[in-house]
């Protein structure tokens, strides 16, 4: 491991023993070449990803389900492309992560169905106050709540559903995929785990700033209302990012991240207003009080890494000597 500059980032350097060091096997610019290349091949793909989103010239707006089907196509082609990205950051760099690339990418079977449950778990804790105002809101009571989400009929609905199909399951996966699984195994061996949680996401809610061309195009509300909204949404993503970059560092599989961006997708942002304006605000905001606080009193154990066996990004950086890194343990 080497120190790049002074300014505080890592270079993890895992090699052979009969292999040069680093600055050689990179050519002999330096161990700040490595970091370079991290950044710019995140940075390509965000840009990519947003940009795939633009290759079709339509009038149409981004509801519209013949855009949406396009950016399907596009978006899944740069999706299914961008583990060749991470696969040249490696042998650019010359880091040897010790496991195949699926694996660091959180594609596994060990500890899969605890990755499944427990984040999704935890995030519908998070949003008790949320659920319990939807739950007050519906007029329907438990039992045909369930029976409709269970019937077929309603499954089949959704599936004919572009908008639906987007937010719940294509724009979950393959944003997880471009920027948790691919961006973080590049970042973590230069920043380490902790910066690297707050560094990823920032490429996350950049690339949600395409919607202000968007909203400008179909003057959908004033110019101040929209850049004030793109500004609120670039906080939100980036905090939901750390999250979803969190659980995937702390569990080392991908379909938890995917599944709490799919639920959350579904809730929206809480409705706080509205909640201090409810009829039964008192029990609501107290669930909402509740749901934070289990949340954060079970971050830590319901992430626990004994609970998902071995974790490819610290196996990552515990070949390169960093055995201490706080969210491996």
């Amino acid at each position: 491991m080497a120190a790049l500059g002074g300014d505080g980032l890592r270079l993890l350097s895992v090699s052979r023993p009969e292999r040069q060091p680093e600055t050689a096997a990179l050519g002999g610019p330096g161990p700040g070449l490595c970091c370079w290349v991290s950044v710019f091949s995140c940075l390509s793909l965000a840009c990519s990803y947003v940009g795939s989103l633009y290759v079709w010239k339509s009038e149409l707006p981004r509801d519209h389900p013949a855009v949406i089907k396009r950016r399907f196509t596009s978006v899944l082609v740069v999706s299914s492309l961008s583990p060749l990205c991470v696969l040249l950051w490696r042998e650019l760099t010359g880091i040897q992560p010790g496991t195949s690339l699926l694996t660091l990418m959180g594609f596994r079977l060990e500890g899969f169905f605890p990755a499944a449950l427990l984040p999704l778990l935890l995030t519908m804790i998070l949003f008790l106050g949320p659920l319990m105002q939807l739950s007050m809101d519906c007029p329907c009571d438990l039992a045909d709540g369930l029976k409709v989400v269970l019937a077929p009929r309603s499954w089949a609905r959704c599936l004919t559903d572009m908008r639906w199909l987007r937010n719940q399951v294509i724009a979950p996966l393959t944003e997880e995929l471009v920027f948790r699984a691919c961006m973080l195994p590049m970042l973590a061996p230069c920043t380490g785990l902790g910066p690297a949680v707050f560094t990823c996401p920032l490429f996350f809610g950049v690339a949600h700033f395409h919607h202000i061309f968007e909203q400008l195009r179909f003057r959908q509300s004033s110019v101040g209302s929209i850049f004030l909204s793109a500004a609120f949404q670039f906080s939100y993503t980036a905090v939901f990012g750390a999250y979803t970059a969190f659980l995937f560092i702390r569990t080392g599989h991908l379909i938890g991240p995917v599944l709490c961006h799919s639920f959350c997708n579904y809730m929206g942002f809480p409705a706080v207003c509205a909640a201090l304006e409810h009829p039964q605000r008192r029990p609501l905001l107290a669930g909402y009080a509740l749901g934070v606080g289990l949340f954060l009193l079970l971050l830590q154990p319901l992430t626990d890494p004994k609970l998902y066996g071995s974790l490819p990004l610290c196996v990552l950086l515990e070949r390169a000597g960093d055995s201490e890194a706080p969210l491996c343990s």
